[in-house]
C-alpha cells in the first residue's frame, strides 16, 4: 500500500521497541509467566520489533527474573532490554548485579523528572539532584559495559527548562538512548512535537517516545515525536498497561504502514500476539485501552494509591470510573494497609499480610482487590 501522505516529507522510519513483557506485566493484577514471556518475545521478533523491553530489577533476587531468563532463551538478551529502577547509588550497585547476574546486556533507567514525581521517589524535586544521580547511575552501567537508555518518567510534565538539561547531562555521561515517558498522558500531537524536537536538538542525542494512552493520543503522539525526530516508539501489544494503556502495537504499525508506507513488518502475526497476551494477562479477548476501562484506574503499587494524582491525567470520577487494588503477587503491607482503610477491620498487618501471601500460594495466586482483602481479614485467625 502507497502512503497516504507525500513521502518527501515523510519523517526517517523509526526502530521499534516493545514493552509488554514490562509495563503489562506491572499492570495490576497481570501476571505473565516464563512460557507467555517466551511465545509473546518470540512473536514480536518475528513482527520486526527490534527489542523486547521485559521486567524490572530494582535489586537482588529480582520477582521477575523467571521473566528476563525465559525472553534471553527464546529471543536472545541483544534483543532485550530490562528496566533498572534508580534511587541512589547504592541500589544502582545492587540493581546492576542482578542485572549482569541474570545476562542482561540492555537497561534502561526509570528515573524520575517531574519536580513531583521526584519529590515522591528520590526525596527531593533538586534538578542539581536529579542530574548528579543519573550521571551516576549511566557512568556505573557504561563501566560495567552494558548499552544503556536513561528515561525521563513523568517527562511529558516536566518543563523545558528542567527537562533538556538533564537529558543533555545524560548524554554526556556516555548514555545511548534518552526515553521520554508520558507516564501522565498530558500532551496533544503539536505539544509532543515541540517537546521532542528541543530533545533531538541535543548534540549526539538518540531519542525515543514511551506514550501511555489515557486521552487515547498514544499512537498520534508516538507519530508526532516520530516527526520531530525520535528514533524509537515503544508500545505493547494491544496496548495493555498500567493505567489506561499504552501506545497500540498493532495500530501503531498500521499506522506506520498506511500514513508512511512502512512494510519493514510482519504484520501477520499481531492478531496471534494479540490473543496469546490479552489470555495470558487474564484479560479475555475485550480488553480496550483508555479511561473507562476495568484497569485505568486500578493499581498493586502502593505509592500509586497513596499518591493517585502523580500518576492520573484526571480523576477517575470524572468519568464515573473507580479507583481500586488488583494485585496477586505483589502483595505489600502497605498495600494491605491501604485495602483496610476505614473498614473497621483491625488485625496486625505484618502478620496478616505473611498469612495472606501463604493463602495465595495455596490456593493459585487468584486476583485479589480490596473486598477480598476485607473479606480474607474478617476471616484471619492468628495462629
Amino acid at each position: 500500500m502507497a502512503a497516504a501522505g507525500n513521502p518527501e516529507i515523510s519523517p526517517e522510519l523509526p526502530h521499534i521497541s516493545d514493552a509488554t513483557l514490562r509495563d503489562s506485566a506491572h499492570m495490576a493484577g497481570v501476571e505473565f509467566g516464563p512460557e507467555d514471556a517466551a511465545v509473546i518475545a518470540d512473536l514480536l521478533v518475528r513482527t520486526g520489533v527490534e527489542l523486547v523491553e521485559v521486567g524490572m530489577v530494582s535489586g537482588p533476587d529480582a520477582k521477575d527474573a523467571d521473566l528476563v531468563l525465559a525472553t534471553h532463551e527464546a529471543v536472545g538478551p541483544e534483543r532485550s532490554m530490562t528496566l533498572v529502577v534508580v534511587r541512589d547509588r547504592r541500589q544502582v550497585a545492587q540493581a546492576l548485579d542482578e542485572a549482569e547476574r541474570l545476562g542482561v546486556r540492555h537497561v534502561m533507567y526509570s528515573i524520575p523528572t517531574s519536580e513531583q514525581h521526584a519529590r515522591l521517589k528520590l526525596g527531593s524535586p533538586s534538578a542539581k539532584f536529579l542530574q548528579t544521580l543519573a550521571r551516576s547511575a549511566i557512568t556505573q552501567a557504561k563501566e560495567r559495559g552494558f548499552h544503556v537508555t536513561f528515561s525521563g518518567e513523568d517527562g511529558a510534565r516536566t518543563p523545558r527548562e528542567r527537562l533538556v538539561p538533564y537529558v543533555a547531562a545524560g548524554f554526556e555521561a556516555g548514555a545511548d538512548r534518552f526515553r521520554l515517558a508520558e507516564t501522565v498522558a498530558y500532551l496533544s500531537p503539536w505539544q509532543m512535537e515541540k517537546v521532542i524536537a528541543d530533545l533531538t536538538a541535543i548534540d549526539g542525542s538518540e531519542i525515543e517516545i514511551h506514550s501511555h494512552n489515557m486521552l487515547g493520543m498514544a499512537v498520534a503522539n508516538s507519530l508526532a515525536a516520530v516527526r520531530a525526530g525520535a528514533r524509537w516508539v515503544s508500545a505493547t501489544v494491544g496496548g495493555i498497561g498500567e493505567r489506561g494503556g499504552n501506545a497500540p502495537l498493532a495500530e501503531l504499525l498500521t499506522s506506520l504502514r498506511v500514513i508512511h508506507g512502512d512494510t519493514r513488518f510482519d504484520l501477520t502475526h499481531l492478531t496471534e500476539l494479540s490473543r496469546v497476551a490479552l489470555e495470558g494477562a487474564g484479560l479475555g479477548d475485550a480488553f480496550q485501552s483508555g479511561p473507562t476501562t476495568p484497569h485505568a484506574f486500578a493499581y498493586e503499587l502502593p505509592g500509586q494509591l497513596s499518591h493517585p494524582e502523580a500518576y492520573e491525567t484526571l480523576p477517575a470520577e470524572l468519568v464515573g470510573n473507580s479507583r481500586e487494588l488488583l494485585v496477586r503477587t505483589r502483595l505489600t503491607p502497605a498495600l494491605v494497609k491501604w485495602a483496610l482503610a476505614d473498614s473497621g477491620v483491625s488485625v496486625d498487618i505484618d502478620a496478616f499480610t505473611a498469612w495472606l501471601g501463604r493463602q495465595q500460594e495455596r490456593q493459585g495466586r487468584p486476583l485479589l482487590d480490596r473486598d477480598a482483602i476485607r473479606k480474607a481479614a474478617i476471616d484471619f485467625r492468628p495462629a
